[in-house]
Formats: C-alpha cells, structure tokens, sequence
C-alpha cells in the first residue's frame, strides 16, 4: 500500500470513491434522495478544480495502482482552535469493499504524521453524531469528543461533533496508562 499526493489524474477514482463511501457510511443517517443525486461525473470535476489548491493537502490510498480511497488534511477550519496547533483530517474515505482490513488505521496514523510535521500537536475531525461506526473508530485510535458540535446541511440539517486528539511520533508516545488528550488512560 502507499500513500502519495493525489494529482488531477486521479480525480475520476476520488470521486468514485467519494461517492461510495458516502452512498454506504451514510445510508439512514443522509437522506436517500441526497445519496441518490450523488454523481461520480461532478464529483470529479469538483476534485480536479481542488487538486491544484495548497488547502487541504489530498493524498491517494493506492495498492497495485488501484485507488482505495483518499485523505485529506490541513489546518483546523474551526475558529476556536486557528490560533492552536491543531490541524484538521479534513476527510478519510476508502472504498466500502476495504473497511476493516486495516488501512483505516494506517492512513490515520500517516495523517497524524503528516500533521506533525506540519508543526502540529493535535489533530481534529468533525463526524456526524449519528455515526457510531465512525465515531467507534476514532475512539479506537485515540480520539475523543471535546465538546465542540455544529449542524451540517446535507440535504437535512445534521449535528457533528469535532473529535480531537494530541498527537506525536511513536517514539515520543506517552508511557502506558498516561492519557493523550481525551483518551482515556492506557487507550493512547
């Protein structure tokens, strides 16, 4: 598996990813008619027009030139954390076929070292509040709810809830049984 940035040439499987991923996670949480006009064709003029920008960085999941899914990252887009060393995993999105195999795990950790050498000490991520699939694998890898919530118009208005985490190198971890910011002890 590797990880790289993504190019406008990879534009076409983001979406199609994208598209996927969403019509699976969110099937009973979004609305079927906004999942159903969900179109791979416009998705992908949407991530060409982005590819080029600075902000967020995307990066491609590939293995044997197969896109199986996609990152993004980049500074926190929350006011209350701008002035923090807190960026944002804007997104982790992998095709629906690939979900607990591990990779998710992967392509966090690569995010939260991305994230540091950025200059960051945190990471955060935003999750529907109905997600629990989500919401347990982010809990799974250290993160944790920080009170922070907002309502996101999808179709239908939804409440997120921003998930936040300190973040270091593994060589930096802390000892077993000191908590990273949120987690509970030994979780980090």
């Amino acid at each position: 598996m590797e990880i790289r940035r993504a190019s406008t040439a990879d534009a076409s499987a983001i979406a199609r990813v994208h598209v996927d991923s969403w019509r699976a996670a969110y099937k009973g949480l979004v609305p079927d008619e906004y999942l159903d006009h969900l179109d791979y064709e416009k998705r992908a003029v949407w991530f060409r027009e982005h590819l080029g920008e600075s902000s967020p960085e995307i990066f491609v999941i590939v293995e044997s030139e197969e896109v199986l899914g996609f990152l993004t990252v980049g500074p926190s887009r929350d006011g209350d954390l701008a002035t923090s060393k807190v960026g944002e995993i804007h997104g982790i999105y992998l095709s629906p076929g690939r979900w607990r195999q591990g990779i998710g795990r992967r392509v966090c950790r690569y995010a939260e070292d991305l994230l540091l050498s950025r200059g960051y000490s945190g990471a955060s991520l935003w999750v529907f509040a109905g997600n629990e699939s989500a919401k347990r694998f982010y809990e799974s890898v250290g993160f944790a709810a920080d009170g922070a919530s907002k309502v996101l118009d999808v179709g239908v208005a939804l409440d997120a809830i921003r998930y936040r985490k300190d973040i270091r190198r593994a060589e930096q971890a802390p000892a077993s049984g000191s908590p990273r910011f949120g987690a509970q002890p030994g979780s980090g």
